[in-house]
């Protein structure tokens, strides 16, 4: 079970899912009003960070990886899209009870308080900023929160600074900015696919060909052939008959294998641009002096 005390080791840590899938990493955690416990942690997925889904942390589990929490990582793909402005109103906070499955929570349960990095004080009697109440002393630092703006007094009633390390940081301020962190993700581009069909073309060739005509020859009578002249009656009629030939162009098709096809892939590696706004804090003086103001 994770507990106040342990908060500076979830945030900013990887989240699982119920199966060891990376969902994330830890962004924010939500305390119950009522009873001051965890009970959602913001976790930031996508690309580049820049989506929150909120997730139950009552029953998750910080091992040496991170943070381990009971629900699948598609069920926190597409949980209830909520701001993250710092607190949840019950309304919020039912729908993702629903959501989850988790019943109605704690009975007659107020608005949920987030504690982030921001939040985390580095003292034996840890208090979480932002949830003070007016003239609330905080033990063992002589600090009150006399407006009750969640913000921490001094002894002289000088409101202590919020820095990365906590309303008990010393005197130097810490200054962050965004980076650009680019990657790349493969996704479906298109398809492309063989498909054979049949057409049909007009081919024309020329193709020579044979055919047998009659000619009429006369041989004059002769010693070698008066033999065969002289047999038969001397006058008569006779009939010959001679076969003619012809040659005609015959058409045939076969189907013969001309080629093999098939698709390839090949990658091809193109420049293109990315471009994003990058936040940076800037620290200015104020007050001081003329002398402090020169320097």
């Amino acid at each position: 079970m994770i507990g106040t005390e342990t908060l500076d080791r979830v945030i900013g840590k990887d989240v699982y899912d119920e199966a060891g899938q990376k969902i994330g990493s830890a962004g924010e955690v939500y305390l119950d009003d009522e009873t001051g416990q965890p009970e959602w942690v913001t976790v930031r997925t996508g690309l580049f960070g820049t989506k929150e889904s909120f997730v139950p942390i009552r029953d998750a589990d910080l091992t040496d990886d991170g943070l381990r929490v009971p629900v699948s990582k598609d069920r926190v793909k597409d949980a209830p899209k909520i701001d993250t402005d710092g607190h949840l109103s019950p309304e919020e906070e039912q729908e993702l009870y629903r959501y989850y499955g988790m019943g109605t929570g704690t009975t007659g349960r107020t608005d949920t308080n987030r504690t982030s990095e921001m939040d985390l004080e580095n003292t034996s009697g840890r208090s979480m900023a932002g949830t003070g109440t007016v003239g609330t002393d905080v033990a063992g630092t002589g600090r009150r929160d006399t407006d009750g703006d969640g913000v921490y007094d001094d002894v002289q009633g000088r409101a202590v600074g919020h820095d990365t390390s906590g309303p008990t940081a010393d005197d130097a301020m810490t200054r962050s900015e965004e980076r650009l962190r680019v990657g790349t993700t493969t996704e479906e581009a298109g398809r492309a696919r063989l498909r054979k069909y049949v057409v049909s073309e007009n081919v024309t060739q020329t193709v020579p060909v044979t055919h047998e005509e009659v000619r009429l020859e006369r041989e004059p009578i002769t010693d070698a052939n008066v033999g065969n002249a002289m047999d038969g009656p001397a006058i008569s009629e006779e009939e010959h008959e001679v076969v003619l030939h012809a040659e005609r162009a015959v058409v045939e098709k076969e189907a013969v294998p001309v080629e093999r096809v098939r698709l390839d892939k090949t990658t091809v590696t193109e420049q293109e641009q990315v471009s994003a706004d990058l936040r940076k804090e800037e620290i200015e003086v104020e007050g001081g002096g003329d002398a402090e103001r020169r320097r």
